[in-house]
């Protein structure tokens, strides 16, 4: 690891865990939370889970595993440059989607109008969730136990409302403030790595074409000077140059403006860090820039008509568990029985979230079909 530098988090002034445990040996306090990360049922879940393409729709797309690893990958580069703590931003990275329901942003959106009358449903919520009490390991404590650093990077966004129930995790969402660096960068490196491996997925799947793309700034300069380094390179080759061209152009840019901005404001530790403004961002131009291909990829993507045919199945899929659930929570598998004897929308939430791409439409068929081997 580089040189920690003075604004980074320090593993060794942690505000600690909700359980004390004795450090361990050989290893960080925000190394033992990644290695608890990598190790959870949560995330081997990943594997199945929707990006944007279901998990059926063919090996080569994204996962929320696969995506994961790429925003860690990119986020620790990052952090190294800066002198951030690169275990904690790694831990972040990894864990930032442990709560994501099956079939990606429609699942979640299906989850939260089911829970609309309990609360609601999201996904960073629902990380938290995953660590601080869903994960069963340890004979001492529910959940990880991890870091207060490491939870708080996993909460990126919380109403007031929600925040209030939070204790200490939740206080910047009432009182302002900004989170770490390390979790500013989290952020930051997750946008990074969907939106160009959504382009990547886009055009393996045919959704998206070339000539599409060449109307997005980002795209059409990093494509243009590929071409020009390289006259009659096509096809896949072409596009990987292209993106990683276009993510190297990212990066660059955030390095230079966040090293502007810690210059500036000059924080000398941690928790000045907390009082500043975001100081981990892109350029006003780049921001534009990254912004415009944020829309298109919406425009032309996430709501293409094959993708939309897919959701729309998805969405009937999760509330038709959920509200068969509901409805019999004899339906459920004992564990989550039990807890739903406490609170019955909440504990089938937990259930459904927790379930893979392929787990959901399995579980869908055995309850709605007449298949008598199911």
């Amino acid at each position: 690891m580089a040189e920690r530098a003075p604004w980074a988090a320090d593993p060794g002034r942690s505000r600690g865990r909700r359980h004390p445990e004795e450090p361990a040996v050989g290893r960080s306090d925000f190394q033992r939370d990644r290695d608890r990360i990598v190790h959870s049922t949560a995330f081997r879940r990943l594997e199945y889970k929707t990006q944007v393409f279901v998990n059926h729709e063919g090996d080569l797309f994204r996962t929320r595993l696969t995506h994961s690893i790429e925003v860690a990958q990119i986020a620790r580069s990052i952090a190294r440059r800066l002198g951030l703590d690169e275990d904690l931003v790694e831990a972040v990275a990894l864990a930032h989607d442990l709560g994501h329901t099956p079939f990606g942003h429609a699942g979640q959106d299906e989850l939260n109008a089911c829970m609309k009358e309990w609360g609601g449903f999201e996904h960073n919520l629902q990380s938290l969730r995953v660590v601080d009490e869903l994960e069963q390991q340890y004979a001492a404590f529910d959940g990880l136990n991890l870091c207060f650093e490491t939870r708080e990077g996993i909460l990126k966004h919380c109403s007031r409302r929600r925040a209030a129930g939070l204790g200490e995790v939740g206080r910047r969402f009432i009182e302002g403030g900004q989170p770490l660096l390390e979790a500013q960068l989290a952020n930051l490196a997750d946008e990074i790595a969907y939106n160009n491996h959504d382009i990547d997925d886009g055009l393996r799947s045919g959704l998206l074409e070339l000539e599409q793309l060449e109307t997005v700034d980002l795209f059409a300069r990093q494509a243009g000077q590929v071409r020009a380094a390289h006259p009659g390179l096509g096809g896949r080759r072409f596009v990987h140059e292209t993106i990683r061209r276009i993510i190297d152009e990212l990066v660059t840019d955030l390095l230079d403006e966040t090293r502007a901005r810690i210059a500036h404001h000059a924080p000398d530790g941690p928790d000045a860090v907390r009082a500043c403004p975001p100081l981990l961002g892109f350029s006003p131009e780049m921001r534009r820039r990254a912004d415009e291909l944020k829309r298109f990829l919406h425009e032309n993507l996430y709501r293409h008509y094959r993708v939309l045919r897919m959701t729309g199945k998805a969405r009937r899929v999760i509330r038709q568990l959920f509200d068969a659930y509901l409805d019999d929570p004899r339906l459920l598998p004992p564990e989550h029985r039990e807890r739903a004897r406490e609170d019955a929308p909440r504990a089938i939430a937990d259930y459904v979230a927790g379930m893979t791409d392929r787990y959901a439409i399995k579980e869908h068929r055995r309850l709605f079909s007449f298949d008598i081997e199911s």
